[in-house]
């Protein structure tokens, strides 16, 4: 088969590569479009390894149909169009996965659109649902509201009753936010968040944060945390060190939470297959009947990856940029 090597970050050839096969638990599912994350980016890099055992190749998200079943796979067909969450190895014609991390494509959704999903929803699920429990009526601020995981987090988050505000850089991709229902935007480059988070919310805050950032917001977004507040760290794109006032912190009961899905073990409470089964029941009817869609930006054939990678690394594009197969 063949797959996109990465030699260095601007160095991805399409080569031959020895034949994927499933495992005892497995599917090897005939890829149709894989999903390109800021983490494909950082690992063609060198900046971030595949866990122990994980696929070497690129790729964390894919869509296809499903081309084998290991032996020990009973709930799933040859032929079933499919997408899943990966620890490696989309970038490719065929990839084996783990059959817990296997979902059916959401109905209503296209087969190339549906490898858009599986990352950015297990990730908006597993942090803003289930690690800091956001309930209808609380005000969560999104940071970079136009990036796939942010036009998902919007939408999850409005059919979940929330009130929300992100932030972005530009006016298209602020306007892109509250065409998703955004209910206020955030000009980052133009406004003091903080300032702005207190004027909207009567000098409460953010019940709940999603960050990208990392170091570069700790202590802003300490600053516009309400009472009891969550602040979830899902990136580093603005550092990795910086000081915390602990006085802040405990003062106003709050918690930094922070995570990541790549490296979680298949099984568990907290384990991928938990999260996928978790996304299935509860976001694809959301999916199904509308109040959320797939945020796809951009289109590459896959054989051009390096130029998928150079179009998100420059910030031009928003939602998820897609590798399609023919």
């Amino acid at each position: 088969m063949h797959a996109i090597i990465a030699e260095s970050a601007d160095r991805l050839f399409w080569r031959e590569i020895a034949d994927s096969t499933p495992g005892p638990d497995e599917i090897l599912i005939k890829v149709a479009a894989a999903g390109v994350n800021r983490a494909d980016l950082l690992q063609a890099a060198g900046h971030y390894p595949p866990p122990p055992g994980a696929s070497e190749v690129l790729g964390l998200e894919v869509s296809g149909v499903v081309a084998e079943l290991g032996p020990g796979v009973t709930e799933w067909t040859v032929g079933q169009p499919v997408c899943a969450l990966l620890s490696g190895g989309g970038y490719a014609e065929f990839v084996a996965v783990p059959a817990a991390q296997v979902m059916p494509v959401p109905d209503g959704v296209d087969l190339v659109d549906a490898a858009g999903l599986p990352e950015v929803a297990c990730t908006v699920w597993s942090n803003l649902a289930m690690a800091a429990g956001l309930t209808s009526g609380e005000v969560v601020l999104i940071h970079g509201g136009s990036s796939g995981v942010g036009s998902n987090a919007i939408q999850i988050c409005k059919a979940l009753g929330a009130r929300v505000a992100v932030t972005a850089g530009s006016s298209a991709k602020l306007d892109l936010c509250r065409d998703l229902g955004a209910d206020f935007t955030i000009a980052y480059r133009d406004e003091d968040f903080v300032a702005r988070i207190r004027a909207e919310t009567d000098g409460a805050g953010a019940d709940v944060i999603l960050d990208i950032m990392g170091a570069a917001y700790l202590g802003r977004n300490i600053d516009a945390l309400a009472l009891d507040g969550r602040l979830v760290v899902i990136g580093m794109q603005g550092g990795t060190k910086a000081e915390l006032d602990l006085r802040k912190l405990i003062g106003k009961r709050a918690r930094v939470i922070g995570t990541a899905l790549r490296g979680r073990p298949v099984e568990g409470p907290a384990g991928k297959g938990a999260i996928v089964r978790a996304v299935v029941d509860s976001v694809w009817p959301m999916v199904a009947d509308g109040r959320v869609k797939p945020v796809i930006g951009e289109r590459i054939p896959i054989q051009r990856a390096d130029e998928a990678h150079r179009l998100l690394s420059s910030g031009a594009v928003s939602g998820k940029v897609l590798l399609t197969l023919d």
